[in-house]
């Protein structure tokens, strides 16, 4: 018999009349540290940015992630100091910020059981580094997502979603939405290609409501989700390209800072303006 469709928290168990509520998370999350104490380890050496496996999560242009993130940082300055991790090398744990790009679903398995048996992205997340992740890295991030195989694949508990595979058709397009105000950033453009539905638990906010678009894919309008200095969305584009306030706003993170310095926008400004209007009337 054929398993049915992975739609249910397998994370929420009954609640009987008078029963308290039970936790979102099956255990605790891995605890990230205050931010205090970064901006004095950031004024000792570079920023230092991870990109996670770019062997297996690099789909869709998502390398152009980090390329945004260290161009902004060095348009302010900064020295940065770029790290390019493959699958068969030890995530290092000191970084500053990590990212983590989409991948098909064979890769994705491989690199969800190479980061659980490696540990160094929750020891990073522990020490409190800022971690953004796109699709495939979004569902990784997660408790759960169904593999290529068809089967539940343990996540690594970041965050507190967990994802199975829609029914209906593909969610394919451009990406319109609104962030989450405690972010203050501006609306979001970016392209998604996915067949995952993601559902938040208790520990998480979206990261944005859907204008333009299928985000989460479960039919309440949310896009990616969000705690503390982890982020997850669907968003491609490359979403930093589209979005130079996202890369910025991890740049603020690492600093512990609330301001960045101006820095050109130009190219940016016309890449977006173009995506926006092309999105909201499409041909």
């Amino acid at each position: 018999m054929a398993t049915p469709p992975f739609q249910e928290n397998p994370y929420q168990q009954p609640v009987h009349p008078g029963a308290p509520q039970q936790p979102a998370y099956p255990t605790e999350p891995p605890q990230v540290r205050p931010q205090s104490g970064r901006s004095q380890r950031m004024s000792e050496s570079s920023l230092r940015l991870v990109w996670v496996y770019p062997d297996l999560l690099s789909t869709y242009g998502d390398r152009g992630n980090a390329l945004v993130v260290e161009r902004r940082a060095r348009q302010r300055g900064l020295n940065v100091q770029r790290i390019d991790v493959r699958s068969d090398q030890a995530v290092p744990t000191s970084g500053d910020i990590y990212l983590i790009g989409g991948g098909e679903d064979r890769p994705q398995r491989l690199a969800a059981e190479r980061l659980a048996a490696d540990q160094g992205l929750v020891r990073a997340a522990e020490n409190g580094a800022i971690i953004f992740s796109v699709c495939a890295g979004y569902q990784i991030l997660g408790h759960e997502f169904l593999n290529d195989r068809g089967e539940r694949q343990p996540g690594l508990g970041l965050l507190d979603v967990w994802t199975g595979r829609g029914e209906g058709a593909r969610c394919v397009g451009d990406v319109l939405a609104e962030t989450d105000p405690q972010l203050n950033l501006p609306q979001l453009t970016g392209f998604e290609n996915h067949q995952g539905v993601t559902h938040l638990g208790q520990g998480v906010k979206p990261l944005a409501q859907v204008q333009v678009g299928r985000g989460n894919g479960t039919g309440d309008g949310t896009e990616g989700a969000w705690r503390d200095t982890i982020f997850g969305t669907y968003l491609h584009g490359p979403v930093m390209a589209r979005n130079p306030a996202v890369a910025d706003m991890l740049i603020k993170l690492a600093l512990d800072v609330n301001a960045l310095p101006p820095a050109d926008t130009t190219w940016y400004d016309a890449l977006r303006a173009e995506r926006i209007s092309a999105t909201r009337q499409p041909a």
